[in-house]
């Protein structure tokens, strides 16, 4: 017996022996792990990380956030994942490179998991260095710049995923030949452009190739030759027109929001015995739908919705028994939905198929004449007595527009003569107008410049107040966002384009500028002003969510911009200063506040992003408040714009700015001086006539050291509740940024030093008021030892 037990124990001695886990983590690879803690800047997540941890004895699992994976005593999979909603990016001592290097001390690394943590920066071809890598998910983070070559020496990766980075560039055309193990391929939601590789339609073994969200256009290629493909995702880019060519394993192909067209494969569709999923929603599909589509015995989701689909279904059409969701809606079916998508027919499957011409009188259709005008535009018959009735209605209104048309002409030839003279008369006389000056807009920035360090220390600012990180949108959000862009929600309009107010499917409500695109501009110009547009984040500006380009259907180029940014809703500065009612005026306090936020969103304008942004048209209405009362510069000199056209009319102070590029962050300083000349009469000045006006009583009322005068230009509102030394560095500095020269304009640094110098003797005056001693503090001797420290 006993030697049976000890036989026994030797055995289940050796068997513990070969299970991973049982033994002691390296030593080297345990300080590794605690030094990735430490450059991951110790998130959360990893909290319960200590030098006396048993890594591989689960004391370094925290289940599904954080795991480490041993065989033996050597770290096999390392998995870290920040919270749902990612993080912000890591601070500025934070190096990609570093922590790509400090991984390379687990050389049999084989899964790496690093999602949602705020990492920043060009993904680091130095992941070549884990040679054995298998599996890499670098999702929910702030990487930038292309897929880099050195990602294809990784002969044993089998997934990669990057999703909702910003990853830029073109899909590496290596992809598919260089990695002959991967099998799944996800770079959802990036920057990506270009076309599709023709090599992915060799790639031997993928299994699922998820685009969707970016920015790629062209024809898909042929993917019939990927034996395993089972899931095709590329919703939400500029694909097509052709539909795609695939193979029969496919399981689940979404095509949604894209330019496919024409119509739809159905003998190839019909032969998918396996396919599961097939969105072809929003694009621009025509003829007949196939209703032998619905009859596809694994087929659980079907949308067809927002196309031009035609045709008449039938009561008899069979359907799969795995039928869960069957969206037909926005096309032009008639008939009858077939027996077996009907409640009584069917039960536990959605059907939605509102918005077509289907005989179901509850409204929810399309009207009749409708139907019968987009029948005829895409050549469907309509019964004979419909068809006469028609035509001659057509005739009838032909003959109008004619007549119409011919005293059109007549009174256009007659205005074209008329101005044609006017004009010539004028150009004797009119100068000829400045030439835009283009050299600014012509320079192209690297795209390093994105990782600058004032912009990273913007963004984590950025991320502890709760901003999103920027990211491309569809077309179909920003319309779902706004009901199709009603005019409901247009908050208005001006000569470059509209202002919509939407609500995103999150909730959260939105401002999207839909702006016209000239049809020259390069796609090199695009990209390097979206660089720049995606660094316009900071506290005191309306910051920038994202972007969203539409394009032609034709030659694939930009025809619409929309810029998404966050919504602000407490009103703008003027609404609580001179349009102010009784009990809503902001005090002297929150006056001078506002001001030293609008001040600090010129300076990151300025100098907090490469190449500075200058001539703002800064105007006292656009200065947005918060919740919290916090100032917003709600407009400002998108670069996009800047290319397109200059405005001829700037902010109040236009007449004195310069074109001068030494000189360009004094134009706003001078708009600036405008604002403050408002926040302290409480008066509001609409034009460069009123601000001279206001100037000169400024002048008259600091001409001498006598408080009447100046008490007799402050705004009533505030005139009992500040500080005669605040109130007199506000006005000083409101003088000097109103100066006609524009080198005697102080630096917008100046500018914060005395502002907020004045909100320290308000602070110490009512700070003297609360305690009793109503002596104001009038010293000037404080202002020169305040800030001497």
């Amino acid at each position: 017996m006993a030697a049976s037990a000890c036989h026994l124990l030797v055995f289940i001695s050796f068997f513990l022996a070969l299970l991973p886990g049982t033994t002691p983590l390296q030593a080297s690879q345990a300080w590794t792990l605690l030094k990735v803690q430490q450059l991951l800047n110790r998130p959360p997540v990893l909290g319960h990380w200590r030098r006396t941890t048993d890594f591989c004895g689960g004391g370094g699992t925290v289940a599904p956030s954080a795991s480490v994976v041993c065989y033996g005593d050597t770290v096999t999979q390392l998995h870290i994942a920040g919270g749902a909603q990612g993080a912000p990016p890591l601070p500025l001592n934070f190096s990609i490179g570093a922590l790509v290097t400090t991984l390379s001390r687990l050389p049999d690394l084989k899964v790496l998991t690093l999602s949602g943590l705020g990492l920043w920066g060009p993904l680091p071809g130095k992941l070549e260095r884990l040679a054995g890598l298998e599996i890499v998910n670098m999702s929910g983070n702030y990487l930038y710049g292309p897929i880099p070559r050195g990602l294809s020496r990784l002969r044993s990766l089998q997934t990669l995923i990057l999703d909702d980075n910003m990853i830029g560039g073109e899909v590496p055309g290596w992809i598919g030949t260089a990695l002959p193990s991967l099998a799944v391929l996800s770079l959802r939601n990036n920057s990506l452009g270009g076309t599709v590789p023709g090599s992915l339609g060799s790639a031997p073994s993928l299994r699922s190739l998820v685009l969707a969200s970016n920015n790629i256009s062209g024809n898909l290629p042929d993917l019939r030759g990927l034996a395993n493909l089972q899931v095709l995702d590329v919703g939400g880019n500029a694909l097509g027109p052709a539909f795609p060519r695939l193979g029969r394993k496919v399981a689940s192909v979404v095509l949604s929001r894209n330019r496919f067209g024409g119509g739809l494969p159905a003998a190839e569709l019909s032969s998918f015995y396996l396919l599961e999923r097939l969105d072809v929603s929003r694009n621009s599909f025509v003829g007949p739908f196939p209703p032998a589509l619905l009859s596809l015995p694994n087929l659980r989701y079907l949308s067809i919705a927002g196309n031009r689909f035609t045709g008449t279904l039938s009561d008899k059409v069979p359907c799969g028994d795995n039928l869960q969701l069957v969206d037909l809606s926005s096309n032009l079916l008639s008939g009858s939905a077939p027996g077996c998508l009907r409640p009584d027919g069917k039960t536990g499957t959605v059907v939605l198929s509102s918005e077509n011409c289907l005989d179901k009188g509850d409204g929810s259709q399309h009207p009749s004449p409708f139907c019968q005008n987009q029948a005829l535009a895409v050549g469907i018959a309509v019964p004979h007595k419909e068809r006469k009735k028609i035509g001659q209605r057509a005739g009838f209104i032909a003959g109008i527009v004619m007549a119409v048309l011919v005293a059109v002409s007549l009174v256009g030839a007659m205005a074209f003569l008329a101005v044609r003279k006017m004009t010539m008369e004028g150009a004797k006389t009119r100068p000829s107008a400045p030439l835009v000056d283009e050299q600014s807009s012509s320079s192209a920035y690297p795209s390093k410049l994105f990782a600058d360090a004032r912009y990273i220390s913007q963004t984590v600012k950025l991320g502890a107040l709760g901003v999103p990180p920027y990211r491309s949108f569809s077309l179909v959000e920003l319309e779902a966002a706004t009901n199709n862009f009603a005019n409901s929600c247009l908050l208005g309009q001006d000569s470059y384009g509209e202002m919509y107010l939407g609500k995103l499917g999150n909730g959260v409500p939105v401002t999207i500028r839909s702006l016209k695109v000239k049809r020259n501009q390069s796609s090199q110009s695009f990209n390097r002003h979206i660089e720049t547009i995606s660094r316009l984040r900071h506290r005191h500006l309306v910051s920038a969510l994202g972007h969203c380009f539409e394009y032609d259907l034709d030659d694939s180029t930009v025809t619409q911009l929309y810029l998404v940014f966050e919504y602000v809703n407490k009103g703008n500065l003027r609404s609580r200063i001179s349009q102010g009612t009784e009990g809503r005026k902001l005090s002297w306090g929150q006056r001078i506040s506002a001001a030293i936020g609008v001040a600090k969103g010129i300076q990151f304008l300025h100098g907090g992003i490469i190449p500075g942004l200058f001539g703002n048209n800064l105007r006292i209405n656009n200065i947005l408040l918060d919740q919290n009362h916090v100032a917003k510069i709600g407009s400002y000199n998108i670069p996009i714009l800047g290319e397109a056209t200059k405005s001829e009319q700037g902010g109040a102070g236009s007449k004195h700015q310069t074109d001068s590029t030494k000189l360009g962050d004094k134009v706003d300083l001078f708009d600036f001086g405008v604002i403050l000349l408002e926040l302290v009469s409480g008066k509001p000045i609409t034009s460069i006539y009123e601000v001279e006006i206001m100037k000169e009583l400024l002048l008259w009322a600091m001409a001498e050291e006598d408080r009447a005068r100046r008490r007799s230009f402050v705004d009533p509102a505030v005139n009992k509740t500040c500080s005669d030394e605040s109130l007199r560095t506000v006005m000083e500095i409101c003088l000097r940024c109103l100066a006609k020269e524009a080198v005697h304009r102080p630096s917008v640094e100046d500018v914060l030093w005395n502002l907020q110098f004045a909100t320290q003797v308000q602070d110490d005056w009512e700070g003297e008021i609360r305690s009793g001693d109503g002596s104001p503090v009038s010293s000037r001797a404080t202002r020169s030892s305040r800030f001497s420290r």
